[in-house]
């Protein structure tokens, strides 16, 4: 252990602390950084891992990828004054990543009054000012309480779950997109390094059958599917009750916000979602036009909050449920499950959102997951690090993936149907893939086929005025191509339109009648649908605004006609 400077002592940590246990520091100074990291290697370098980052946003994909690894954090020190987000904004956001690590915001004598509204903020442990020369009076006798304060508490680190797959594995890319987007720690190994070989033979499988989950208590699942993966992995599958005051399907904004105003306000509220909370939204890289955001956040983020904010107030949340079909019985309404089950309610909020839909060009259903991908830019963005990425679509979420992606591929091609973004992309979308160096956008040109023997190879492109085809080599294709409402499963239970968006409200009392079978001497409620005490709220909706704010207030204000119809029952 390096030796103590006189007058100190020197910091010890448990045997257990062999994991190296991090202490991150960010500064946008490239000298102030390095000498913060040299002060902190020379005192702890011997029993923590330093970590530097040069900016916020840089510095919370270090603290995410961390998290997916497990690693304890125990410190974290930040300067003020950064561009693109000062030190109290990233303490704040890292906050919900790490919120055990200690906080410590270094500072300018003229920055002290920020310093301490920072404590109220983000609960700072410490603010330092610069320069902490010497450190050994100014800088390690506050990191030794703050590190002595982190030990006392509980942070063993996270055991992580292990997939062991193909990179060119469709099983493969969807249990890594289950287990990322509902944020479960787990670190992935490829069948073909020696590290992934070591442990199918522990797990004692030969690597023909794939992926191979192994959970933290050292459960071998082979090939799962995502109820038993989800068991397995600590998310809750199984219902605690058989009624309910409200069932909310879905977990996209719409249905999350819903549980957070359900439960808030006193309803027995569970919260079924079939894949992960979040939805569309919940794989976008980063949403910069959110209320209440304006140095963005990303959907996984906002929605990771919104789900444990839902949890607080008491709504259950059951994750890799498929409902297959609502029934009304009485006064109650019934929700079946694929497995046979049902929960019955007073009240239902349909907040079931819209799904990608599918490329119908030649060879793209083959080659799915297997260098074809709809929504899953967060979790192989690390395998496009140094490739040509081609992006399909011209909306806000092709937008904000080729941006993201945008930050280590080689180059990203934006392939839009259209004549430009403008049409269907945000403005300050537009305007920062204009200004982005390595994104290229080639509109009026579609994908006529993918090529490739196990995984993609090359794309065929058309212009769609001039007709002209060419081929590209290409790996990495990520679609963004319209939406389809995930209404299919209801049948003739309530009303849609002719494209499967659900009718509610006026739309059912169009031509001054109520719908067919509508019984109650009143007209639907706004969000109402044609089943009296069914709502729905966000995207599949008919006519919705198809943005993550409305889908929120739809959410919330379908729980406050909840408690109407519930008061006139």
């Amino acid at each position: 252990m390096t030796q103590a400077a006189p007058g100190t002592q020197a910091p010890t940590t448990p045997a257990a602390d062999a994991t190296r246990t991090v202490i991150l520091t960010v500064d946008d100074d490239p000298g102030v950084s390095r000498a913060v990291a040299r002060d902190l290697r020379r005192r702890y370098g011997a029993s923590y891992r330093i970590v530097r980052a040069e900016s916020g946003p840089s510095a919370l994909e270090a603290l995410r990828e961390l998290k997916l690894r497990g690693d304890p954090v125990a410190v974290i020190l930040a300067d003020y004054r950064m561009p693109l987000m000062n030190g109290i904004e990233f303490l704040e956001q890292a906050l919900d990543v790490y919120p055990g690590a200690r906080r410590v915001l270094l500072t300018a004598y003229a920055d002290t009054n920020a310093a301490i509204d920072a404590i109220n903020v983000v609960d700072l442990d410490h603010y330092l000012l610069k320069p902490w020369d010497p450190p050994e009076e100014k800088l390690y006798p506050v990191l030794d309480d703050l590190l002595a304060a982190w030990r006392a508490g509980d942070h063993k680190p996270v055991p992580s779950t292990k997939v062991v797959g193909h990179r060119w594995s469709a099983p493969s890319s969807a249990v890594r997109e289950f287990l990322a987007r509902n944020q479960v720690p787990y670190r992935w190994y490829s069948v073909d390094e020696p590290e992934g070989q070591r442990l199918l033979a522990a797990a004692g499988q030969d690597g023909r059958r794939l992926p191979v989950v192994v959970t933290p208590d050292g459960s071998v699942l082979v090939e799962p599917e995502p109820p038993e993966l989800a068991a397995r992995v600590g998310l809750a599958t199984t219902p605690t009750a058989d009624f309910y005051d409200l069932v909310v399907i879905g977990g996209g904004p719409a249905g999350l916000g819903a549980a957070v105003y359900g439960a808030s306000e006193g309803l027995r509220t569970v919260l079924v979602e079939r894949s992960a909370t979040g939805g569309q939204a919940g794989q976008s890289s980063r949403i910069e036009n959110y209320l209440g955001f304006p140095d963005g956040v990303s959907g996984a983020q906002l929605t990771g909050r919104a789900r444990r904010q839902a949890a607080r107030f008491g709504a259950e949340i059951l994750t890799a449920r498929e409902v297959t079909a609502l029934e009304t019985c009485g006064a109650a309404r019934v929700v079946r499950f694929a497995d046979g089950t049902a929960i019955a309610a007073h009240g239902v909020i349909l907040a079931t959102g819209v799904q990608y839909r599918q490329l119908a060009a030649e060879g793209c259903a083959d080659l799915t997951g297997c260098g074809v991908y709809y929504g899953s830019a967060l979790t192989e963005a690390a395998g496009c690090q140094g490739q040509d990425v081609y992006i399909v679509g011209g909306a806000n979420s092709a937008g904000q993936a080729a941006l993201y992606l945008a930050r280590g591929a080689k180059s990203v091609t934006l392939l839009v149907r259209g004549a430009d973004l403008s049409a269907s992309m945000s403005y300050y979308l537009v305007q920062q893939i204009t200004e982005a160096p390595n994104i290229e956008v080639r509109c009026r040109t579609v994908v006529d086929a993918a090529h490739g023997s196990g995984h993609l190879e090359r794309l065929t492109l058309r212009h769609t005025e001039t007709g002209e085809t060419e081929q590209v080599d290409a790996q990495w294709m990520f679609v963004f191509i319209g939406a389809a409402p995930l209404t299919d499963w209801l049948g003739d239970s309530v009303l849609r339109d002719e494209r499967g968006f659900i009718l509610a409200g006026p739309d059912l009392t169009a031509d001054g009648r109520p719908p067919a079978g509508w019984e109650l001497d009143r007209p639907p409620y706004h969000l109402e649908t044609s089943v009296p005490g069914v709502f729905v709220a966000g995207d599949a909706r008919a006519e919705s605004a198809k943005r993550v704010a409305s889908a929120v207030g739809e959410g919330a204000m379908a729980v406050m006609l909840v408690h109407r119809y519930l008061e006139q029952s």
